[in-house]
Protein backbone atom coordinates (compact mmCIF):
# COMPACT_ATOMS: atom_id res chain seq x y z
CA UNK A 1 0.00 0.00 0.00
CA UNK A 2 1.07 3.55 -0.68
CA UNK A 3 0.10 6.92 0.69
CA UNK A 4 -2.51 9.27 -0.68
CA UNK A 5 0.26 11.13 -2.53
CA UNK A 6 0.80 8.14 -4.83
CA UNK A 7 -2.92 7.65 -5.24
CA UNK A 8 -3.63 11.18 -6.46
CA UNK A 9 -2.29 11.05 -10.03
CA UNK A 10 -4.27 7.94 -10.83
CA UNK A 11 -7.65 9.20 -9.65
CA UNK A 12 -6.96 12.59 -11.25
CA UNK A 13 -6.18 10.91 -14.57
CA UNK A 14 -9.23 8.73 -14.52
CA UNK A 15 -11.64 11.62 -14.14
CA UNK A 16 -10.26 13.13 -17.32
CA UNK A 17 -10.83 9.96 -19.36
CA UNK A 18 -14.30 8.83 -20.49
CA UNK A 19 -15.27 5.60 -18.76
CA UNK A 20 -15.92 3.80 -22.03
CA UNK A 21 -12.29 4.36 -23.18
CA UNK A 22 -10.74 2.53 -20.24
CA UNK A 23 -8.83 -0.68 -21.04
CA UNK A 24 -10.58 -3.81 -19.82
CA UNK A 25 -7.75 -4.73 -17.44
CA UNK A 26 -8.44 -1.59 -15.41
CA UNK A 27 -12.02 -2.55 -14.65
CA UNK A 28 -11.49 -4.96 -11.78
CA UNK A 29 -8.96 -6.65 -9.57
CA UNK A 30 -9.51 -10.21 -8.46
CA UNK A 31 -10.34 -9.24 -4.89
CA UNK A 32 -12.55 -6.26 -5.70
CA UNK A 33 -16.09 -6.45 -4.31
CA UNK A 34 -18.76 -6.98 -6.95
CA UNK A 35 -20.19 -3.91 -8.64
CA UNK A 36 -23.76 -5.18 -8.20
CA UNK A 37 -26.02 -6.70 -5.56
CA UNK A 38 -29.54 -8.12 -5.48
CA UNK A 39 -32.00 -5.55 -4.15
CA UNK A 40 -34.95 -6.94 -2.18
CA UNK A 41 -37.48 -4.78 -4.00
CA UNK A 42 -40.86 -6.23 -2.98
CA UNK A 43 -42.24 -8.00 0.10
CA UNK A 44 -45.70 -9.36 0.80
CA UNK A 45 -46.59 -11.58 3.74
CA UNK A 46 -43.91 -13.33 5.78
CA UNK A 47 -40.48 -13.42 4.18
CA UNK A 48 -37.41 -14.62 6.07
CA UNK A 49 -33.73 -13.97 5.38
CA UNK A 50 -30.67 -16.01 6.31
CA UNK A 51 -27.47 -14.10 5.59
CA UNK A 52 -24.37 -15.85 4.34
CA UNK A 53 -22.51 -17.70 7.08
CA UNK A 54 -25.31 -17.30 9.65
CA UNK A 55 -27.53 -20.03 11.13
CA UNK A 56 -30.06 -17.52 12.46
CA UNK A 57 -33.00 -16.30 10.37
CA UNK A 58 -34.29 -12.73 10.43
CA UNK A 59 -37.28 -10.79 9.14
CA UNK A 60 -36.53 -9.68 5.60
CA UNK A 61 -36.40 -5.91 5.04
CA UNK A 62 -37.36 -3.95 1.94
CA UNK A 63 -34.34 -2.52 0.08
CA UNK A 64 -31.95 -4.96 1.75
CA UNK A 65 -28.95 -5.73 -0.51
CA UNK A 66 -28.40 -9.48 -0.95
CA UNK A 67 -25.19 -11.02 -2.18
CA UNK A 68 -23.49 -14.40 -2.54
CA UNK A 69 -24.73 -16.98 -0.03
CA UNK A 70 -27.83 -15.12 1.19
CA UNK A 71 -31.03 -17.15 1.41
CA UNK A 72 -34.73 -16.17 1.27
CA UNK A 73 -37.83 -18.08 2.30
CA UNK A 74 -41.39 -16.97 1.53
CA UNK A 75 -44.14 -18.39 3.71
CA UNK A 76 -47.53 -19.49 2.40
CA UNK A 77 -49.42 -16.76 0.49
CA UNK A 78 -46.26 -14.60 0.52
CA UNK A 79 -44.27 -13.07 -2.32
CA UNK A 80 -40.91 -11.41 -2.83
CA UNK A 81 -38.88 -9.87 -5.62
CA UNK A 82 -35.16 -9.41 -6.21
CA UNK A 83 -33.58 -7.02 -8.71
CA UNK A 84 -30.11 -7.69 -10.10
CA UNK A 85 -29.31 -5.12 -12.75
CA UNK A 86 -31.70 -5.77 -15.64
CA UNK A 87 -32.94 -9.08 -14.19
CA UNK A 88 -35.95 -9.55 -11.88
CA UNK A 89 -36.44 -12.69 -9.80
CA UNK A 90 -39.92 -13.23 -8.30
CA UNK A 91 -40.73 -15.75 -5.55
CA UNK A 92 -44.13 -17.31 -4.95
CA UNK A 93 -45.24 -18.70 -1.57
CA UNK A 94 -43.34 -21.47 0.26
CA UNK A 95 -40.23 -20.88 -1.83
CA UNK A 96 -36.65 -21.42 -0.66
CA UNK A 97 -34.15 -19.50 -2.80
CA UNK A 98 -30.42 -18.88 -2.34
CA UNK A 99 -28.24 -16.37 -4.16
CA UNK A 100 -25.62 -19.04 -4.81
CA UNK A 101 -23.17 -16.73 -6.58
CA UNK A 102 -23.34 -13.09 -7.62
CA UNK A 103 -20.52 -11.21 -9.27
CA UNK A 104 -20.10 -8.85 -12.22
CA UNK A 105 -20.57 -11.61 -14.82
CA UNK A 106 -22.70 -14.28 -13.16
CA UNK A 107 -26.02 -14.50 -11.33
CA UNK A 108 -26.41 -18.04 -10.00
CA UNK A 109 -29.55 -18.98 -8.08
CA UNK A 110 -30.30 -22.16 -6.15
CA UNK A 111 -33.96 -23.09 -5.60
CA UNK A 112 -34.60 -25.76 -3.00
CA UNK A 113 -38.38 -25.74 -3.26
CA UNK A 114 -41.24 -23.59 -4.49
CA UNK A 115 -41.77 -21.43 -7.56
CA UNK A 116 -39.78 -18.59 -9.08
CA UNK A 117 -40.06 -16.59 -12.26
CA UNK A 118 -36.90 -15.03 -13.73
CA UNK A 119 -37.38 -12.13 -16.14
CA UNK A 120 -34.20 -11.11 -17.95
CA UNK A 121 -34.80 -7.75 -19.66
CA UNK A 122 -31.27 -7.29 -20.98
CA UNK A 123 -28.15 -9.44 -20.97
CA UNK A 124 -24.79 -7.74 -21.41
CA UNK A 125 -22.01 -9.45 -23.38
CA UNK A 126 -20.39 -12.07 -21.17
CA UNK A 127 -23.20 -12.00 -18.61
CA UNK A 128 -24.60 -15.36 -17.47
CA UNK A 129 -27.67 -16.40 -15.50
CA UNK A 130 -27.93 -19.90 -14.04
CA UNK A 131 -30.75 -21.42 -12.00
CA UNK A 132 -29.81 -24.58 -10.11
CA UNK A 133 -32.55 -27.02 -9.09
CA UNK A 134 -32.55 -30.36 -7.23
CA UNK A 135 -32.74 -32.13 -10.61
CA UNK A 136 -30.66 -30.11 -13.04
CA UNK A 137 -29.00 -26.81 -13.85
CA UNK A 138 -30.67 -24.25 -16.12
CA UNK A 139 -28.47 -21.92 -18.16
CA UNK A 140 -30.52 -18.96 -19.49
CA UNK A 141 -29.16 -18.19 -22.94
CA UNK A 142 -30.88 -14.90 -23.78
CA UNK A 143 -33.24 -12.27 -22.40
CA UNK A 144 -36.63 -13.76 -21.74
CA UNK A 145 -39.25 -14.93 -19.27
CA UNK A 146 -38.70 -18.19 -17.39
CA UNK A 147 -40.63 -20.04 -14.71
CA UNK A 148 -39.28 -22.82 -12.45
CA UNK A 149 -41.46 -24.99 -10.18
CA UNK A 150 -39.70 -27.44 -7.87
CA UNK A 151 -41.37 -30.36 -6.13
CA UNK A 152 -38.78 -31.86 -3.75
CA UNK A 153 -41.23 -34.32 -2.20
CA UNK A 154 -41.99 -35.62 -5.68
CA UNK A 155 -38.37 -35.45 -6.87
CA UNK A 156 -39.24 -33.35 -9.92
CA UNK A 157 -38.89 -29.87 -11.45
CA UNK A 158 -41.07 -28.16 -14.07
CA UNK A 159 -39.37 -25.59 -16.31
CA UNK A 160 -41.41 -23.26 -18.55
CA UNK A 161 -39.91 -20.92 -21.16
CA UNK A 162 -42.51 -18.30 -22.04
CA UNK A 163 -39.93 -16.34 -23.99
CA UNK A 164 -36.21 -16.87 -24.64
CA UNK A 165 -34.21 -20.09 -24.51
CA UNK A 166 -32.25 -22.10 -21.96
CA UNK A 167 -30.18 -25.25 -21.64
CA UNK A 168 -30.89 -27.96 -19.09
CA UNK A 169 -27.82 -29.89 -17.92
CA UNK A 170 -27.34 -32.71 -15.46
CA UNK A 171 -25.33 -35.89 -15.49
CA UNK A 172 -24.53 -36.54 -19.15
CA UNK A 173 -27.52 -34.62 -20.53
CA UNK A 174 -27.77 -31.25 -22.25
CA UNK A 175 -31.18 -30.21 -23.58
CA UNK A 176 -32.14 -26.89 -25.16
CA UNK A 177 -35.63 -25.51 -24.48
CA UNK A 178 -37.02 -22.63 -26.54
CA UNK A 179 -39.89 -20.17 -26.46
CA UNK A 180 -43.29 -21.66 -25.70
CA UNK A 181 -41.93 -25.00 -24.46
CA UNK A 182 -41.94 -26.67 -21.03
CA UNK A 183 -40.00 -29.64 -19.67
CA UNK A 184 -40.31 -31.91 -16.65
CA UNK A 185 -37.07 -32.92 -14.94
CA UNK A 186 -36.83 -36.03 -12.79
CA UNK A 187 -33.87 -37.79 -11.22
CA UNK A 188 -30.37 -36.40 -10.95
CA UNK A 189 -27.77 -38.95 -12.02
CA UNK A 190 -29.02 -39.58 -14.60
CA UNK A 191 -31.51 -36.79 -15.17
CA UNK A 192 -34.63 -37.45 -17.25
CA UNK A 193 -35.96 -34.61 -19.43
CA UNK A 194 -39.44 -34.90 -20.94
CA UNK A 195 -41.40 -32.22 -22.78
CA UNK A 196 -44.86 -31.31 -21.46
CA UNK A 197 -47.51 -28.84 -22.53
CA UNK A 198 -47.06 -25.37 -20.95
CA UNK A 199 -49.67 -24.54 -18.33
CA UNK A 200 -52.14 -21.69 -18.35
CA UNK A 201 -51.17 -18.52 -16.43
CA UNK A 202 -52.07 -18.42 -12.74
CA UNK A 203 -52.24 -15.60 -10.17
CA UNK A 204 -48.48 -15.66 -9.65
CA UNK A 205 -47.90 -15.22 -13.39
CA UNK A 206 -50.31 -12.31 -13.52
CA UNK A 207 -48.59 -10.61 -10.59
CA UNK A 208 -45.24 -11.01 -12.36
CA UNK A 209 -46.69 -9.43 -15.50
CA UNK A 210 -47.84 -6.44 -13.44
CA UNK A 211 -44.33 -6.06 -12.04
CA UNK A 212 -42.86 -6.30 -15.54
CA UNK A 213 -44.81 -3.23 -16.59
CA UNK A 214 -43.04 -1.20 -13.89
CA UNK A 215 -39.67 -2.24 -15.27
CA UNK A 216 -40.55 -1.63 -18.90
CA UNK A 217 -42.11 1.81 -18.47
CA UNK A 218 -40.97 4.92 -16.73
CA UNK A 219 -39.36 8.21 -17.58
CA UNK A 220 -36.47 7.82 -15.12
CA UNK A 221 -34.59 5.30 -17.27
CA UNK A 222 -33.39 8.15 -19.50
CA UNK A 223 -31.63 9.78 -16.51
CA UNK A 224 -30.50 6.72 -14.58
CA UNK A 225 -30.34 3.71 -16.91
CA UNK A 226 -32.20 0.42 -16.62
CA UNK A 227 -29.30 -1.40 -14.95
CA UNK A 228 -29.71 0.60 -11.71
CA UNK A 229 -32.05 -1.25 -9.32
CA UNK A 230 -35.16 0.73 -8.42
CA UNK A 231 -34.99 3.34 -11.18
CA UNK A 232 -38.69 2.84 -11.95
CA UNK A 233 -39.68 3.82 -8.38
CA UNK A 234 -38.50 7.36 -9.00
CA UNK A 235 -41.39 8.18 -11.35
CA UNK A 236 -44.00 7.24 -8.77
CA UNK A 237 -42.41 8.92 -5.77
CA UNK A 238 -40.81 12.08 -7.15
CA UNK A 239 -40.16 14.39 -10.06
CA UNK A 240 -37.23 15.34 -12.30
CA UNK A 241 -36.02 18.85 -13.00
CA UNK A 242 -33.01 20.27 -14.84
CA UNK A 243 -30.67 22.26 -12.60
CA UNK A 244 -27.96 24.49 -14.14
CA UNK A 245 -25.18 23.31 -11.82
CA UNK A 246 -25.97 19.58 -11.72
CA UNK A 247 -28.09 18.66 -14.73
CA UNK A 248 -31.07 16.32 -14.07
CA UNK A 249 -32.06 16.30 -10.39
CA UNK A 250 -34.71 14.06 -8.81
CA UNK A 251 -36.80 15.45 -5.92
CA UNK A 252 -38.73 13.03 -3.67
CA UNK A 253 -42.36 13.81 -2.87
CA UNK A 254 -44.13 13.68 0.49
CA UNK A 255 -41.08 13.42 2.72
CA UNK A 256 -41.59 14.54 6.34
CA UNK A 257 -40.50 17.91 7.66
CA UNK A 258 -36.82 17.80 8.51
CA UNK A 259 -36.16 14.90 6.15
CA UNK A 260 -32.46 14.40 5.46
CA UNK A 261 -30.79 11.74 3.29
CA UNK A 262 -29.43 8.76 5.23
CA UNK A 263 -31.50 9.46 8.33
CA UNK A 264 -34.69 7.43 7.82
CA UNK A 265 -33.36 3.89 7.82
CA UNK A 266 -30.79 1.75 9.62
CA UNK A 267 -27.29 0.31 9.29
CA UNK A 268 -26.52 -3.36 8.68
CA UNK A 269 -23.32 -5.29 8.19
CA UNK A 270 -22.89 -7.03 4.83
CA UNK A 271 -19.64 -8.59 3.63
CA UNK A 272 -17.42 -7.63 1.92
CA UNK A 273 -18.50 -3.99 2.28
CA UNK A 274 -19.10 -3.87 6.03
CA UNK A 275 -21.41 -1.11 7.23
CA UNK A 276 -24.26 -0.71 4.72
CA UNK A 277 -27.26 1.63 4.73
CA UNK A 278 -30.86 0.39 4.30
CA UNK A 279 -33.38 3.17 3.65
CA UNK A 280 -37.00 2.92 4.85
CA UNK A 281 -38.83 4.51 1.90
CA UNK A 282 -40.01 2.12 -0.82
CA UNK A 283 -38.04 4.19 -3.36
CA UNK A 284 -34.98 4.23 -1.13
CA UNK A 285 -32.47 2.11 -2.98
CA UNK A 286 -30.85 3.73 -6.00
CA UNK A 287 -30.68 7.26 -4.45
CA UNK A 288 -28.66 5.82 -1.53
CA UNK A 289 -26.26 3.50 -3.38
CA UNK A 290 -25.61 5.55 -6.52
CA UNK A 291 -25.13 9.26 -7.30
CA UNK A 292 -25.00 12.16 -4.83
CA UNK A 293 -27.39 14.42 -2.87
CA UNK A 294 -27.67 18.22 -3.13
CA UNK A 295 -29.68 20.82 -1.19
CA UNK A 296 -31.23 22.84 -4.02
CA UNK A 297 -33.64 25.71 -3.42
CA UNK A 298 -34.32 24.62 0.16
CA UNK A 299 -35.14 20.99 -0.71
CA UNK A 300 -33.10 17.84 -1.09
CA UNK A 301 -32.54 16.50 -4.59
CA UNK A 302 -30.72 13.42 -5.84
CA UNK A 303 -28.14 13.87 -8.59
CA UNK A 304 -27.58 10.58 -10.46
CA UNK A 305 -24.34 9.55 -12.03
CA UNK A 306 -24.02 9.24 -15.81
CA UNK A 307 -26.04 6.59 -17.63
CA UNK A 308 -23.63 3.67 -18.01
CA UNK A 309 -24.02 0.03 -18.96
CA UNK A 310 -22.34 -1.16 -15.74
CA UNK A 311 -23.18 1.03 -12.72
CA UNK A 312 -21.14 0.50 -9.56
CA UNK A 313 -23.01 -0.17 -6.33
CA UNK A 314 -21.75 1.40 -3.10
CA UNK A 315 -22.95 0.42 0.42
CA UNK A 316 -23.56 4.08 1.38
CA UNK A 317 -22.23 7.20 -0.31
CA UNK A 318 -21.46 9.07 2.89
CA UNK A 319 -18.52 10.36 4.90
CA UNK A 320 -18.28 9.45 8.59
CA UNK A 321 -17.33 11.90 11.33
CA UNK A 322 -15.89 11.16 14.74
CA UNK A 323 -12.59 11.29 16.57
CA UNK A 324 -11.65 11.66 20.25
CA UNK A 325 -12.67 15.30 20.55
CA UNK A 326 -16.07 14.58 19.03
CA UNK A 327 -16.65 11.64 21.39
CA UNK A 328 -15.83 13.78 24.41
CA UNK A 329 -18.21 16.49 23.20
CA UNK A 330 -21.08 14.02 22.70
CA UNK A 331 -20.54 12.11 25.94
CA UNK A 332 -22.60 9.03 26.86
CA UNK A 333 -19.97 6.74 25.39
CA UNK A 334 -19.59 8.78 22.24
CA UNK A 335 -21.60 8.81 19.06
CA UNK A 336 -21.38 7.95 15.38
CA UNK A 337 -22.03 10.60 12.75
CA UNK A 338 -22.26 10.72 8.96
CA UNK A 339 -23.50 12.94 6.14
CA UNK A 340 -24.33 12.40 2.44
CA UNK A 341 -21.70 13.20 -0.14
CA UNK A 342 -22.51 16.11 -2.41
CA UNK A 343 -22.07 16.40 -6.18
CA UNK A 344 -18.45 16.04 -7.32
CA UNK A 345 -17.24 14.95 -3.87
CA UNK A 346 -15.06 11.81 -3.86
CA UNK A 347 -16.13 8.57 -2.19
CA UNK A 348 -13.37 6.73 -0.31
CA UNK A 349 -14.50 3.14 0.42
CA UNK A 350 -13.93 1.73 3.90
CA UNK A 351 -13.47 -1.83 2.58
CA UNK A 352 -10.81 -3.60 0.54
CA UNK A 353 -10.61 -2.53 -3.11
CA UNK A 354 -8.18 -1.98 -5.94
CA UNK A 355 -7.31 1.13 -7.94
CA UNK A 356 -9.72 0.33 -10.77
CA UNK A 357 -12.61 -0.13 -8.35
CA UNK A 358 -11.91 3.21 -6.67
CA UNK A 359 -11.94 4.97 -10.02
CA UNK A 360 -15.10 3.29 -11.29
CA UNK A 361 -17.18 3.64 -8.12
CA UNK A 362 -16.56 7.39 -8.39
CA UNK A 363 -16.75 7.86 -12.17
CA UNK A 364 -20.03 5.98 -12.51
CA UNK A 365 -21.68 7.85 -9.64
CA UNK A 366 -20.75 11.46 -10.42
CA UNK A 367 -22.26 13.11 -13.48
CA UNK A 368 -19.70 15.88 -14.05
CA UNK A 369 -16.44 13.99 -13.65
CA UNK A 370 -14.07 16.69 -14.90
CA UNK A 371 -14.63 19.09 -12.00
CA UNK A 372 -13.81 16.50 -9.36
CA UNK A 373 -10.09 16.87 -10.07
CA UNK A 374 -10.22 20.15 -8.16
CA UNK A 375 -10.73 18.33 -4.86
CA UNK A 376 -8.94 14.98 -5.26
CA UNK A 377 -5.43 16.42 -5.12
CA UNK A 378 -5.36 16.28 -1.33
CA UNK A 379 -3.46 14.70 1.51
CA UNK A 380 -6.05 15.45 4.21
CA UNK A 381 -9.77 14.85 3.62
CA UNK A 382 -10.59 17.27 6.41
CA UNK A 383 -9.52 20.03 4.02
CA UNK A 384 -12.40 19.19 1.70
CA UNK A 385 -15.30 21.61 1.98
CA UNK A 386 -18.12 19.07 2.16
CA UNK A 387 -21.28 20.94 1.16
CA UNK A 388 -23.65 18.74 3.19
CA UNK A 389 -21.61 18.48 6.37
CA UNK A 390 -23.30 21.32 8.23
CA UNK A 391 -26.85 20.81 6.95
CA UNK A 392 -27.15 17.02 6.93
CA UNK A 393 -24.95 15.35 9.56
CA UNK A 394 -26.84 12.67 11.49
CA UNK A 395 -25.51 11.48 14.83
CA UNK A 396 -26.66 8.53 16.96
CA UNK A 397 -25.31 6.77 20.00
CA UNK A 398 -22.80 4.00 19.37
CA UNK A 399 -25.25 1.41 20.69
CA UNK A 400 -27.96 2.49 18.23
CA UNK A 401 -25.56 2.23 15.33
CA UNK A 402 -24.03 -1.05 16.49
CA UNK A 403 -27.39 -2.83 16.87
CA UNK A 404 -28.74 -1.70 13.52
CA UNK A 405 -31.64 0.16 15.13
CA UNK A 406 -33.89 2.66 13.35
CA UNK A 407 -31.95 5.91 13.15
CA UNK A 408 -34.72 8.53 12.88
CA UNK A 409 -36.08 7.86 16.36
CA UNK A 410 -32.63 7.91 17.99
CA UNK A 411 -30.99 11.03 16.48
CA UNK A 412 -28.86 12.98 18.93
CA UNK A 413 -28.98 16.76 19.06
CA UNK A 414 -25.51 18.08 18.31
CA UNK A 415 -24.45 21.71 18.55
CA UNK A 416 -22.55 23.30 15.64
CA UNK A 417 -19.47 23.74 17.84
CA UNK A 418 -19.53 20.02 18.57
CA UNK A 419 -19.71 19.17 14.89
CA UNK A 420 -16.79 21.54 14.33
CA UNK A 421 -14.70 19.28 16.58
CA UNK A 422 -15.50 16.20 14.51
CA UNK A 423 -13.02 14.85 12.00
CA UNK A 424 -13.56 12.72 8.91
CA UNK A 425 -12.92 9.08 9.77
CA UNK A 426 -12.53 6.07 7.45
CA UNK A 427 -15.39 4.28 9.21
CA UNK A 428 -16.99 4.07 12.66
CA UNK A 429 -14.86 2.08 15.11
CA UNK A 430 -17.90 0.01 15.99
CA UNK A 431 -18.16 -3.75 15.55
CA UNK A 432 -21.63 -4.98 14.53
CA UNK A 433 -23.97 -6.59 17.05
CA UNK A 434 -26.01 -9.69 16.20
CA UNK A 435 -29.01 -7.87 14.70
CA UNK A 436 -26.81 -5.92 12.29
CA UNK A 437 -25.00 -9.10 11.25
CA UNK A 438 -28.06 -11.22 10.48
CA UNK A 439 -29.91 -8.48 8.62
CA UNK A 440 -32.65 -7.49 11.06
CA UNK A 441 -34.88 -8.71 13.83
CA UNK A 442 -34.39 -12.41 14.60
CA UNK A 443 -37.10 -14.75 13.33
CA UNK A 444 -37.81 -18.41 13.84
CA UNK A 445 -36.62 -20.75 11.12
CA UNK A 446 -39.38 -21.20 8.56
CA UNK A 447 -41.04 -24.60 8.32
CA UNK A 448 -40.51 -26.80 5.33
CA UNK A 449 -43.86 -27.04 3.56
CA UNK A 450 -44.56 -29.99 1.30
CA UNK A 451 -45.32 -29.13 -2.30
CA UNK A 452 -48.12 -30.69 -4.38
CA UNK A 453 -47.41 -34.25 -5.36
CA UNK A 454 -48.05 -33.84 -9.08
CA UNK A 455 -46.24 -31.88 -11.76
CA UNK A 456 -49.50 -31.37 -13.63
CA UNK A 457 -50.88 -29.36 -10.72
CA UNK A 458 -50.75 -26.12 -12.80
CA UNK A 459 -52.96 -27.58 -15.50
CA UNK A 460 -50.20 -28.97 -17.70
CA UNK A 461 -50.56 -32.13 -19.69
CA UNK A 462 -47.97 -34.36 -21.38
CA UNK A 463 -46.92 -33.17 -24.82
CA UNK A 464 -46.19 -35.35 -27.81
CA UNK A 465 -42.88 -37.14 -27.70
CA UNK A 466 -40.06 -34.63 -28.16
CA UNK A 467 -36.63 -35.22 -29.66
CA UNK A 468 -34.42 -37.00 -27.13
CA UNK A 469 -31.92 -34.93 -25.18
CA UNK A 470 -28.34 -35.31 -26.34
CA UNK A 471 -25.58 -36.57 -24.05
CA UNK A 472 -22.58 -34.36 -23.20
CA UNK A 473 -19.91 -34.47 -20.51
CA UNK A 474 -20.28 -31.09 -18.70
CA UNK A 475 -18.72 -30.65 -15.25
CA UNK A 476 -21.90 -31.00 -13.18
CA UNK A 477 -21.73 -31.13 -9.41
CA UNK A 478 -24.22 -31.31 -6.60
CA UNK A 479 -24.03 -28.80 -3.77
CA UNK A 480 -23.68 -30.13 -0.24
CA UNK A 481 -25.04 -27.97 2.55
CA UNK A 482 -23.96 -28.04 6.20
CA UNK A 483 -26.52 -28.96 8.84
CA UNK A 484 -28.22 -25.99 10.44
CA UNK A 485 -30.61 -25.16 13.23
CA UNK A 486 -33.18 -22.43 13.48
CA UNK A 487 -33.93 -20.01 16.29
CA UNK A 488 -34.38 -21.44 19.78
CA UNK A 489 -33.32 -24.87 18.59
CA UNK A 490 -36.21 -25.23 16.16
CA UNK A 491 -35.49 -27.39 13.12
CA UNK A 492 -34.64 -25.37 10.04
CA UNK A 493 -35.83 -26.14 6.53
CA UNK A 494 -34.04 -29.04 4.90
CA UNK A 495 -30.69 -27.77 3.57
CA UNK A 496 -31.02 -26.94 -0.13
CA UNK A 497 -29.34 -29.29 -2.53
CA UNK A 498 -28.92 -28.41 -6.18
CA UNK A 499 -27.32 -29.69 -9.34
CA UNK A 500 -24.96 -27.02 -10.67
CA UNK A 501 -23.20 -26.43 -13.95
CA UNK A 502 -20.67 -23.85 -12.74
CA UNK A 503 -18.65 -24.42 -9.59
CA UNK A 504 -19.82 -22.49 -6.55
CA UNK A 505 -17.62 -20.27 -4.40
CA UNK A 506 -16.52 -21.52 -1.02
CA UNK A 507 -19.19 -20.85 1.63
CA UNK A 508 -18.65 -17.85 3.86
CA UNK A 509 -17.00 -18.55 7.20
CA UNK A 510 -19.56 -18.84 10.01
CA UNK A 511 -20.23 -15.75 12.07
CA UNK A 512 -18.64 -17.42 15.09
CA UNK A 513 -15.33 -17.50 13.18
CA UNK A 514 -15.58 -14.00 11.74
CA UNK A 515 -16.56 -12.07 14.85
CA UNK A 516 -13.30 -12.55 16.84
CA UNK A 517 -11.26 -11.40 13.85
CA UNK A 518 -13.46 -8.33 13.38
CA UNK A 519 -13.10 -7.39 17.05
CA UNK A 520 -9.38 -6.79 16.56
CA UNK A 521 -10.18 -3.79 14.33
CA UNK A 522 -13.77 -2.79 15.15
CA UNK A 523 -15.70 -1.52 12.17
CA UNK A 524 -13.28 -2.84 9.56
CA UNK A 525 -14.54 -5.56 7.21
CA UNK A 526 -12.32 -8.60 6.91
CA UNK A 527 -10.00 -8.49 3.93
CA UNK A 528 -10.12 -11.17 1.22
CA UNK A 529 -7.03 -13.00 2.40
CA UNK A 530 -8.45 -13.13 5.94
CA UNK A 531 -11.69 -14.67 4.66
CA UNK A 532 -9.75 -17.25 2.66
CA UNK A 533 -7.74 -18.14 5.75
CA UNK A 534 -10.90 -18.73 7.76
CA UNK A 535 -12.39 -20.80 4.95
CA UNK A 536 -9.28 -22.98 5.07
CA UNK A 537 -9.64 -23.45 8.83
CA UNK A 538 -6.71 -21.17 9.65
CA UNK A 539 -6.58 -18.05 11.83
CA UNK A 540 -7.68 -14.94 9.97
CA UNK A 541 -4.28 -13.31 10.29
CA UNK A 542 -3.52 -9.58 10.32
CA UNK A 543 -5.07 -6.89 8.16
CA UNK A 544 -2.80 -5.44 5.48
CA UNK A 545 -4.69 -2.46 4.10
CA UNK A 546 -3.88 1.06 5.22
CA UNK A 547 -6.91 3.12 6.13
CA UNK A 548 -7.69 6.28 4.25
CA UNK A 549 -8.27 8.66 5.83
CA UNK A 550 -6.45 7.41 8.96
CA UNK A 551 -8.37 7.43 12.21
CA UNK A 552 -8.00 10.75 14.05
CA UNK A 553 -6.95 8.81 17.15
CA UNK A 554 -4.09 7.08 15.29
CA UNK A 555 -0.77 8.40 16.49
CA UNK A 556 2.14 9.18 14.21
CA UNK A 557 4.03 6.22 15.64
CA UNK A 558 1.12 3.86 14.89
CA UNK A 559 0.87 5.23 11.37
CA UNK A 560 4.57 4.63 10.76
CA UNK A 561 4.31 1.07 12.07
CA UNK A 562 1.32 0.45 9.83
CA UNK A 563 3.19 1.75 6.79
CA UNK A 564 6.21 -0.48 7.50
CA UNK A 565 3.98 -3.55 7.85
CA UNK A 566 2.10 -2.91 4.60
CA UNK A 567 3.11 -4.86 1.46
CA UNK A 568 4.88 -2.93 -1.28
CA UNK A 569 3.10 -1.74 -4.40
CA UNK A 570 2.67 -4.15 -7.28
CA UNK A 571 3.61 -1.36 -9.69
CA UNK A 572 0.05 -0.71 -10.89
CA UNK A 573 -0.35 2.54 -9.00
CA UNK A 574 -1.58 1.19 -5.66
CA UNK A 575 -3.70 3.49 -3.54
CA UNK A 576 -4.55 3.25 0.15
CA UNK A 577 -6.92 0.34 0.48
CA UNK A 578 -9.39 -0.69 3.06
Amino acid sequence: MRSARIFRPFITFIFLVPVWLLPARLWADQDDPPARVARLSYLKGTVSLQTSGANQWSQATLNYPLTTGDRLYTDQASQAELEVGSTAVRLSGTTDLTVANLNDQLLQLGIGQGTIRVRVFEMAPGEEVEVDTPNGALNLLQPGDYRVDTFPDNGATLVTVNRGSLEVSGGQVLQKVGTGRAVKLTGTEPISVSFVEPSNPDDFDRWCQDRDRRFEGGNSARYVGRAVPGYYDLDEYGRWSEQPDYGPVWYPRAVPVGWVPYRFGHWVWIGPWGWTWVEDEPWGFCPFHYGRWAFVGGVWGWVPGPVVARPFYAPALVAFVGGPHFSLAIGLGGGVGWFPLGPREPFFPWYHHGDAYLRQVNVTNIRNVTNITNITNITNVNNIHYVNRTAATTVVARDTFQRGQAVASHVLRVEPRQLAQAEITPHPSVAPAANALIGGRPAAAPPRVARPATIAGRGGRPAPTAPPSRPIPPPVTSRPAPPERGAAGQPAPAPPRWVTRRPLPAPAPPLSARQPAMQEHPGRPLEPQQVRNLQAGKPAGPMRDQEFPPHPSQTKREANQSEKAAPRSSGRGEKPRH
